[in-house]
């Protein structure tokens, strides 16, 4: 039976799931603030901020110091390269070449790799209720973002973006028992910044940093706080709790958020696909869940082959 800190943990967990992939998702309602600043030294900025939040954090909790072996430094830089910096750089280029719609719709498929990928690099087979889920996961997430025009660029640059999203959670979890979610989140956000600074230099040279302004201002600090140092510590805090293949099916919070944005700024009225999508997902989730059957007892399993 699952004991009641169990069921706790599991609670914990899709709560901070859930949460993280919704601010998440409230970044597309905050973007246009920062279409004229820099990309590469825009994302810089947010990523150190959020480190800086994130130590604190770690300094007020009073976390012991941890030497991190080479592998684990090798982790903490793929993950920095994979799941931040790389896909932001994807996410920003694959839009040039495709509708963003067709990007989300294309990113939205995380649910699904998790689902699969997890339990086969575990030495495990994928588990058919949550493969089903995040199908419909996936689908709900499509319905709510919709289709658009897209090239083969496009289309490849969408798909590095969808490696991203999986290193983002793969490469983090043998780091998170030693570390833990506040840990992880800021070794990867300080990780990011000096990646972020060099595709910067190399895209927008001397210009990839300047002042912003009051409007561009409060959306770096948004992303800094709540979409990095809030959401991370969220979503790697769920991860342990509800393993990768589960938590991958929040994801589908992610459209959610963006409806929700766009709906409070005034950017968005979310119609019948929007809602539709949100059902589909709410669907998904209630069946990827739900505990997964308790396999029968080796005699009791022998006798009913006999029968």
């Amino acid at each position: 039976m699952t004991s009641t800190r169990d069921t706790a943990d599991r609670r914990r967990g899709m709560i901070g799931a859930a949460t993280a992939m919704f601010c998440v998702g409230t970044l597309t309602g905050v973007s246009p603030a920062l279409h004229a600043y820099p990309v590469y030294g825009g994302q810089a900025v947010r990523y150190a901020v959020g480190a800086v939040l994130l130590f604190a954090v770690a300094g007020a909790r009073r976390l012991p110091p941890v030497r991190l072996t080479r592998r684990e430094v090798l982790l903490v830089v793929l993950l920095a390269l994979v799941g931040l910096a790389a896909f932001n750089v994807f996410i920003v280029e694959s839009t040039r070449y495709a509708d963003p719609a067709t990007v989300g719709t294309i990113v939205a498929t995380v649910p699904v790799i998790l689902a699969v990928v997890t339990p086969l690099s575990e030495g495990r087979r994928p588990t058919p209720h949550v493969v089903a889920a995040a199908v419909v996961v996936a689908a709900g997430a499509t319905v709510t973002i919709g289709l658009g025009g897209t090239t083969l660029v496009g289309v490849l640059l969408a798909l590095g973006a969808l490696g991203g999203e999986v290193g983002f959670s793969l490469l983090a979890i043998p780091l998170l028992p030693k570390l833990g979610a506040v840990r992880v989140a800021a070794y990867s956000a300080t990780a990011a910044v000096p990646l972020l600074l060099i595709a910067g230099f190399v895209v927008d040279g001397p210009e990839l940093l300047r002042a912003p302004t009051l409007s561009e201002a409060a959306a770096l600090g948004y992303l800094a706080v709540v979409v990095t140092a809030f959401a991370f510590f969220c979503w790697y805090d769920a991860l342990p709790r509800l393993g990768a293949e589960r938590a991958g099916l929040f994801s589908g919070f992610l459209p959610l958020g963006t409806i929700v944005a766009a709906v409070v700024l005034g950017t968005g009225h979310p119609g019948w696909p929007e809602f539709l999508g949100a059902a589909l997902v709410v669907g998904g989730l209630l069946l990827g869940l739900r505990p997964a059957p308790a396999p029968l007892p080796a005699g009791h399993a022998a006798v009913e082959q006999s029968e």
